[in-house]
């Protein structure tokens, strides 16, 4: 029968226990100067040699040349409690797992009292001390404080705590660790080397990895790929097959799959997984090994040289680039989830349902019940920074393969009339019809009215000129086509405006402007207004401003213009002043980020006024009302007034609006309350050069029937 690896290659000496140093050099140092104690404790994971160095302890004391830390393996005692040696009748083992009793333990205080037979010491060896009951070590309490010179006691147990605490203070305790994966490598090859079969460097991960650290259970596991290798030695699928674990194929189908944001191949890879007959317990817990891997290589780049990721190199390569691929905030994201998961898989009558769970909780951040944490908003941010990156090299090469169109050029409206004429004659004609339906209905209209000859004919030039000097300037109109925006449609209900109407030019379709301020429309603004609300606050003088904001709304965002209405007239006016709109595009600077413009309008007059070509048709169209209006106000004191009703509805709808108290404003802010001329439209009485002190004496004579005193 042959021997298990873990019993043929037990160290002999000091020297040759692995990956203990922090014990094995005070323990050598306290042998060579002669400070014995007279009780020791051996505490640490399983099968990381405790036993082993307890026999070797006893070794060292007993051997012919000893007390020393280096046994000469050549004398009776040093044969007989070598590895596989009879032992010695000196040294007693006693498992405590079974022989934990009280009456175990009284048995052994009787038999402590007795000399050595042949050694220098005698020693009891107590394996599994935490099994030993409260009875049982209040048994040898006294024995153990004070024992007699020629016995030690040797402890060695999984669990020190549950050592009774008046024991424990009694002896010298040295905590024995974990194996590194270096050294325990180094072992195994060792091993491998001596037994002179060939294995794959692929296959000791594996192995090393599944053995957790714990020298006996790595070398039972690969004293079992050893005894199942076939003429090649053990490969990598041999050491998948019989150790059960997850095949690195699946794992990095996996992790590529989530890098990529690609569900189908999430759930795919599942499938496979459940058609191969893995256990989805362990797939998750190779899954996690790669996300702690992982996490190393994207914190520390040189983990793998560092021994921090022990993997073969091509494997290695290959996870560096995965790294790279995903954030750190989202790997993290991942091993939180897949930890979780492993918890919940525990006694779960369904593993693969949950595996899935977990696997759509990392695809969907927003979903998942941890969608406000602090992981999931980074896993956010670091998959929309990388559609970005995507997009922007993807819109580079689109770019670089249409053809270049060629830039249009804008001219002055000064140089137009001479570069231009060509380009400004149809929309000049167009517009020049419509000033000539309009001046024919004015016209008519005053025809229509009974007048005295004498007051018609006299007044005649000065309406003329009158007329001529509201209107605005005609070439102005005609080169308004030349800009970007769209022509507004004419006000005029005549029917002689109608044929001019197709021979305007063709508008150009209008660019989206969120496109170029940032990507921002007016529904993403919208959705920012209470942050933006917030900032505004926190300004010098703010809460007036933010107080007007409550009421007001979002119109457009045209390029970086943003357009605000509100539902009264005064406070839109006080938001278009300079002041208030650049600390208003201030906000949005700290929000949003860019440079940005702001324009307040009235809710009403919002849909007459939304193009700026519409806005500049306004002017012309209330000259040519004010027309009737004032030749009315021009006439002598004895004339009829038949057309003042037409002004009966401007002056109904000017005191129709409501009059909105405006909210209480800080004492510093008192310049906001002057409003930019540019801002308001003239008053209707300043629209025309009219004599004040003959307006008054023709109100006095209209409305007392005053007459003038020579």
């Amino acid at each position: 029968m042959a021997l298990a690896l873990y019993r043929k290659y037990r160290p002999a000496t000091f020297a040759e226990v692995v990956g203990q140093d922090h014990v094995t050099e005070p323990l050598r140092a306290a042998l060579a100067a002669g400070r014995i104690n007279h009780a020791y404790l051996f505490s640490g994971p399983r099968g990381c040699g405790k036993t082993s160095s307890a026999r070797i302890m006893a070794r060292s004391l007993n051997c012919a040349n000893g007390p020393t830390p280096d046994p000469c393996g050549k004398c009776d005692s040093c044969i007989a409690l070598a590895p596989e040696g009879p032992g010695s009748v000196d040294v007693v083992e006693l498992d405590a797992a079974s022989h934990g009793g009280v009456d175990d333990a009284r048995e052994l205080r009787d038999r402590a009292f007795y000399a050595p037979a042949e050694s220098r010491y005698r020693v009891f060896i107590i394996d599994e001390a935490h099994m030993v009951t409260t009875q049982g070590f209040n048994a040898l309490l006294k024995i153990v404080e004070e024992p007699p010179e020629h016995l030690i006691f040797l402890f060695a147990t999984t669990e020190p705590d549950k050592v009774l605490q008046t024991i424990r203070s009694r002896t010298h305790h040295y905590p024995f660790r974990l194996i590194p994966p270096n050294a325990m490598r180094e072992l195994l090859e060792r091993n491998v080397e001596a037994e002179g079969v060939p294995v794959e460097p692929s296959v000791y991960p594996l192995v090393i990895r599944a053995g957790g650290g714990s020298a006996r259970d790595t070398q039972s596991l690969l004293d079992q790929l050893l005894a199942g290798a076939g003429e090649d030695g053990v490969t990598y699928d041999r050491a998948v097959a019989l150790l059960g674990v997850t095949d690195r194929a699946l794992i990095n189908d996996m992790v590529d799959a989530l890098a990529d944001d690609d569900a189908a191949a999430v759930f795919g890879t599942v499938e496979r997984l459940a058609d191969a007959g893995h256990d989805p317990r362990r797939f998750a817990s190779d899954l996690l090994d790669r996300l702690r891997d992982l996490v190393l290589l994207r914190s520390v780049p040189d983990a793998g040289s560092r021994g921090l990721v022990n993997v073969p190199d091509d494997e290695l390569s290959k996870m560096t680039a995965q790294a790279d691929r995903v954030g750190a905030a989202t790997l993290t994201r991942y091993a939180e989830i897949v930890h979780n998961g492993l918890l919940e898989m525990r006694g779960a009558t369904s593993p693969r349902l949950l595996l899935e769970l977990l696997c759509a909780r990392m695809m969907l951040p927003a979903a998942a019940p941890d969608a406000q944490s602090e992981s999931a908003v980074l896993q956010r941010i670091e998959r929309l920074e990388r559609r970005a990156a995507a997009s922007g090299s993807a819109g580079g090469v689109s770019d670089a393969s249409e053809p270049e169109q060629p830039q249009r050029v804008f001219r002055r409206p000064s140089q137009q009339p001479e570069q231009g004429g060509q380009e400004s004659q149809v929309p000049t004609d167009g517009q020049a019809a419509q000033s000539s339906a309009a001046d024919a209905t004015s016209a008519s209209a005053s025809r229509a009215a009974p007048q005295p000859g004498t007051a018609s004919a006299s007044q005649q030039p000065s309406q003329a000129a009158q007329h001529q000097s509201a209107q605005p300037p005609r070439p102005a109109q005609a080169q308004q086509p030349a800009q970007p925006q769209q022509p507004a449609q004419p006000a005029q209900s005549s029917p002689r405006a109608e044929p001019a109407q197709p021979a305007q030019p063709t508008p150009e379709p209008r660019t989206e402007a969120p496109a170029q301020a940032g990507g921002i429309d007016a529904t993403g603004l919208r959705g920012v207004w209470p942050q933006l609300l917030a900032t505004i606050r926190n300004t010098p003088g703010g809460r007036s401003i933010e107080a007007m904001l409550t009421q007001a709304g979002v119109r457009s965002v045209e390029g970086n213009l943003v357009v605000l209405t509100h539902k009264a007239a005064p406070l839109a006016r006080r938001l278009s002043d300079p002041t208030n709109a650049e600390k208003i595009a201030a906000g949005l600077r700290e929000v949003l980020g860019g440079d940005w413009q702001v324009r307040c309008e009235h809710e009403g007059a919002a849909g007459q006024q939304s193009t700026p070509a519409a806005r500049q048709q306004q002017p012309r169209q209330q000259a040519q009302q004010q027309a009737p209006a004032q030749q009315q106000a021009q006439r002598p004191s004895g004339q009829p007034q038949q057309e003042r009703p037409q002004e009966r509805p401007q002056q109904r709808k000017e005191q129709s609006e409501p009059d909105i108290p405006l909210p209480p404003e800080p004492a510093e802010d008192e310049d906001m309350y002057t409003e930019e001329p540019s801002s308001l439209g003239p008053p209707p009485e300043t629209r025309h050069s009219e004599d004040p002190s003959r307006a008054a004496h023709q109100l006095l004579s209209d409305h007392l029937g005053a007459r003038r005193l020579d």
